[in-house]
């Protein structure tokens, strides 16, 4: 997370938000930076909402296709990253023939309802391409009927000093009365970062490290790499150094002064759902912590006892400082 100075969160402090998919709380976490106050939240996952409510104090409502509009409170704005897995490349990309994906228009028979001032939502990249972009086009035209102009984006996580690339859709909309005609989204600071310096000590994670000797290394790249991690220099992407057995998605393996590749709530092999990394001489996954400190959680955010729903969870969630300076660009639109 970074910290946000007054004159960059002045228009959002106090305002109210829903938070819908609210899984473990990165939207949460990104308001609360800017003093904005939380009304409701939901989530059909009941270790999500276990975990946001150890968190914030406050238990998501569940399945939000059963709970009506009319029972949410009123609130200033609306945010949630609506269920990606029905226009992910890694699942079906069934897309609103999914019942996952019909959520969307739950996201707008609400907004329709409360008319917020603005609504932040995000979804995987591949959105932007879903169905020769039709599914783009169904959810522009659906908020612009409702009474919105929308803004979208893709950004990735890399970009914003976070050691992960990880590309998401964003979009931001803005009620037609606010005459809100123009929005610029935060452009990349890439600066520097290298995984390397977001992970804990071997020493903490034995029962994470790989135990099989059928691997492979190219030390061309190894080589490389060596000379990155002494100039302490990151090359601001993944690093692909090796792989276990034939190297599906789960078993190649990567090195830590590079970016970590996307995390996943789903996904086999031996790095299933955060890779694999040579770590000071050791390959391992990466730790439950590791995960929430390349998604911007603070390291006293608490997690979820069993360490698979951590992954599920972390793979589901958000990047926090992503969101964040989304919402710098927001402030400053509504200047």
């Amino acid at each position: 997370m970074i910290d946000i100075k007054h004159e960059n969160r002045k228009q959002l402090e106090k305002l109210t938000y829903t938070d819908l998919f609210c899984g473990i709380g990165g939207f949460h976490l990104a308001f609360d930076s800017f003093y904005s106050n939380c009304v409701f939240a939901s989530d059909i996952d009941k270790p999500a909402q276990e975990v946001y409510e150890s968190n914030f104090g406050l238990k998501p409502s569940g399945d939000i296709t059963l709970i009506d509009e009319k029972q949410i409170p009123k609130h200033d704005i609306l945010c949630g990253g609506f269920p990606c897995q029905a226009f992910s490349v890694s699942g079906k990309q069934k897309g609103f023939d999914d019942t996952r994906g019909t959520l969307f228009f739950d996201i707008a028979r609400i907004a329709n309802h409360h008319q917020p001032k603005i609504l932040l939502l995000e979804n995987v990249a591949n959105f932007e391409k879903h169905d020769d972009g039709k599914t783009l086009q169904t959810v522009l035209s659906t908020l612009d009927k409702i009474g919105y102009n929308c803004f979208y984006q893709v950004l990735n996580a890399s970009s914003f000093g976070i050691p992960q690339i990880r590309k998401r859709i964003y979009f931001v909309a803005f009620r037609k009365d606010l005459n809100i005609q123009k929005f610029c989204f935060p452009k990349a600071s890439n600066r520097n970062v290298r995984l390397y310096d977001f992970l804990e000590s071997n020493k903490e994670h034995e029962e994470l490290q790989l135990k099989k000797s059928n691997y492979t290394l190219n030390s061309e790249a190894f080589d490389d790499c060596n000379v990155l991690l002494q100039t302490e220099v990151s090359a601001n992407t993944s690093i692909r150094i090796g792989s276990v057995n034939k190297g599906g998605q789960g078993d190649r393996i990567y090195h830590p002064n590079g970016h970590a590749i996307t995390l996943s709530a789903y996904g086999g092999g031996n790095g299933a759902k955060t890779g694999l990394y040579l770590i000071d001489g050791v390959i391992r996954k990466l730790s439950p912590r590791e995960c929430a400190n390349i998604m911007g959680f603070p390291k006293n955010f608490k997690l979820h006892s069993n360490r698979n729903q951590c992954y599920k969870q972390f793979g589901n969630s958000v990047v926090v400082d992503v969101l964040q300076h989304i919402l710098i660009s927001i402030n400053k639109a509504l200047q």
